[in-house]
């Protein structure tokens, strides 16, 4: 079955490389816009009998490229896609996989469920902000990493510490301290709003180490802020670096981090890499993962 490459608009780059590292064109739909504001997307012809991956990642505006995303696989699937996959990059809602108080909707189950609802057969993302959200999804989820990409970057740090910003980075943490062979810690915080955070304690030996802060997306900054303010008062050394797969940095996050004097700040591509002039911003591919990813998927 021929494999077709259709990507939406919210990381063209990231799609042309996935085809190039495939060997394949890449499909391109047109997405457009009526006057009242909704959107009109439109597929080749050619698609059918094809097994189609559509890469979408469902990054900031979140609404926008997550509709754009159902309005391209229901096309798709009418105009008679053999198999349909969506290769999600960054998954968004991801977040909201279990309520913590009564009243809270379930968002990443009822993103889930619109995707199977457009006729999307299986899923493909990167590093889900938690590995229990595959129990939300009816489809099948291929969940890749990205993280022996960012280690690679990491492991000329002299003296590191990898350090979990809070506890659900913690087992993340595990992962790279593995890969590079370095001790961990752990900051303990409290979300005060969703742009501010509060320390309450720090877990492990930081002193005279150079601080690695890992995890999986970075929104506001505010949590590296924190995590970062937290281990410099503990003894850790100047020279900071911040690895995370998605560098979503929305709002004024480029400029918060460009007040840390980081040595280094490591993302991948899975959403569009904002401009962030005074940034040390270090970019790592996710294309060889995806394209990985689609071989193997294609050939199964």
């Amino acid at each position: 079955m021929p494999v077709a490459l259709l990507a939406g608009s919210a990381c063209p780059t990231l799609a042309h490389a996935v085809a190039e590292h495939l060997g394949i064109a890449l499909d391109e739909a047109a997405v457009a816009r009526f006057p009242d504001g909704e959107l009109h997307v439109e597929v080749a012809p050619s698609l059918r009998g094809r097994d189609l991956f559509l890469l979408q990642s469902t990054s900031p505006p979140v609404e926008t490229h997550l509709l754009e995303l159902l309005l391209l696989a229901d096309a798709a699937r009418r105009s008679g896609t053999a198999r349909l996959t969506a290769v999600v990059p960054y998954f968004g809602y991801a977040r909201q996989d279990r309520r913590v108080r009564d009243g809270e909707a379930v968002g990443a189950r009822v993103v889930a469920d619109m995707l199977h609802g457009a006729g999307i057969e299986r899923i493909v993302a990167v590093d889900l902000h938690s590995p229990t959200l595959e129990g939300v999804f009816s489809d099948p989820l291929e969940h890749v990493s990205a993280v022996p990409e960012l280690a690679e970057a990491l492991r000329d740090v002299p003296n590191g510490v990898i350090v979990a910003p809070d506890l659900g980075a913690a087992r993340l943490a595990d992962r790279y301290a593995e890969v590079l062979d370095l001790p961990t810690a752990v900051v303990h915080k409290t979300r005060v709003s969703g742009e501010r955070v509060r320390v309450r304690r720090l877990t492990g030996e930081v002193a005279g180490r150079t601080p690695i802060i890992v995890d999986d997306m970075i929104s506001t900054g505010a949590t590296v802020e924190a995590a970062l303010a937290s281990v410099r008062a503990a003894g850790a050394n100047a020279g900071a670096v911040v690895a995370a797969t998605h560098g979503l940095l929305v709002g004024d996050a480029p400029a918060r981090l460009a007040r840390l004097d980081l040595a280094r700040l490591v993302m991948t591509d899975t959403v569009a890499v904002p401009s962030a002039p005074g940034l040390p911003l270090h970019v790592r591919s996710v294309a060889p993962i995806l394209a990985s990813a689609i071989r193997r998927l294609a050939a199964a």
